[in-house]
């Protein structure tokens, strides 16, 4: 009477999937916000006052470095600088003149004809003839310099921005022609926080893969080329608590510009993590449990703390070891205290079968 007791109450028993968590080296990627830079992207402004002569590009145009952009009516530093030329022409014919003088007074001074005062006199009026010329040199290099700023022309390899001005315009010294970018290459900076930062910087396998960095376009496309991480800024943000990163990414066809926005995506390596299915797990409260079976397969509610998310995934920070069995599917059907068949599922062969659900 006994045995048939306990055959069918074995009987009665559910059978449900059970499995044990698993230690794994695996790979994740962490997305972070990122703001795109060109290489180099400078603001063309007007060095001198004027009318806007020409405008030799149009907006959005590639240009070469040394390409002619604006031209800045000229007529007048054209007379400016013709004036200082003249200018330095006599104080240089007055400074040889002062010089000749120079050598009759002391021809004279030597002969006692004159006193050694005349001669004093005249070595200070050629001095100051000398400074003279100078003062004359400076003003015609800087008469020079701004004729040349007439013409203004591209310093870089580059793309042409907006122009905000017309040709006939009237330019004031500093006024903005336009933006030229740089973007054969682009910059994408991006924060992290100091957990992360630290880890990085500890992780010898992250700084292989520094090299290894990708892009995600606004449209969710990925860049087709690969970046490297760079710099770190060096200090972290009070505010945020976060520390500014930046990557460098080719962009042989021009498609990133200057302020576009993105994702960079950094590829981790985890050793010896511990993971369970997502599927094996419930909350109550923010808190994560699991079932878990004790010596006679009775069910048992555990608490258990996840370090990180994976596709499908939890790694487990703490709360569960690898020889501990938990219910694998099911987990809305059970509740604490129930005796169950366990069904041995090898999570080794279902992981495949999760990432691609």
């Amino acid at each position: 009477m006994s045995c048939g007791s306990e055959k069918s109450k074995k009987e009665s028993l559910e059978s449900f999937p059970v499995t044990n968590p698993i230690i794994v080296d695996t790979v994740y990627t962490s997305d972070y916000v990122a703001e795109i830079h060109s290489r180099q992207n400078i603001e063309i402004r007007a060095r001198v006052k004027g009318y806007l002569e020409k405008i030799h590009v149009d907006e959005g145009a590639k240009v070469k470095q040394g390409d002619l952009l604006f031209t800045i009516s000229s007529q007048e530093y054209k007379e400016e600088l013709l004036k200082a030329q003249a200018m330095l022409k006599s104080a240089i014919a007055d400074a040889k003149a002062a010089e000749l003088d120079v050598q009759n007074i002391k021809t004279l001074a030597e002969k006692n004809v004159v006193s050694t005062t005349e001669l004093s006199i005249a070595k200070s009026k050629l001095d100051a003839l000398h400074a003279k010329t100078e003062e004359m040199k400076s003003y015609e290099a800087s008469a020079r310099l701004r004729l040349a700023y007439t013409g203004i022309k591209a310093p870089f390899d580059g793309v042409i921005d907006r122009i905000p001005n017309k040709t006939g315009s009237l330019l004031d010294e500093g006024e903005l022609l336009t933006t030229l970018s740089d973007n054969h290459e682009v910059y994408a900076y991006f924060n992290v926080s100091e957990k992360e930062y630290l880890a990085y910087a500890n992780n010898k396998e992250g700084k292989e893969n520094q090299k290894n960095v990708s892009l995600i376009l606004a449209d969710n496309s990925l860049h087709p080329y690969k970046g490297a991480i760079e710099t770190i800024e060096g200090e972290f943000d009070q505010g945020t608590g976060s520390i500014a990163f930046r990557a460098r990414f080719p962009n042989p066809e021009n498609i990133l510009r200057h302020g576009a926005s993105g994702k960079v995506r950094l590829k981790r390596h985890l050793k010896n993590a511990l993971v369970i299915p997502q599927k094996a797990t419930f909350e109550i409260q923010d808190k994560m449990y699991v079932f878990v079976l004790d010596k006679d397969n009775t069910l048992k509610t555990r608490s258990i703390v996840p370090k990180m998310r994976l596709s499908h995934l939890y790694v487990i920070g703490s709360g569960l070891t690898a020889s501990e069995s938990i219910i694998y599917e099911g987990i809305q059907d059970v509740t604490e205290g129930l005796k169950i068949i366990p069904k041995r599922v090898d999570l080794h062969k279902i992981i495949p079968q999760l990432a691609n659900q």
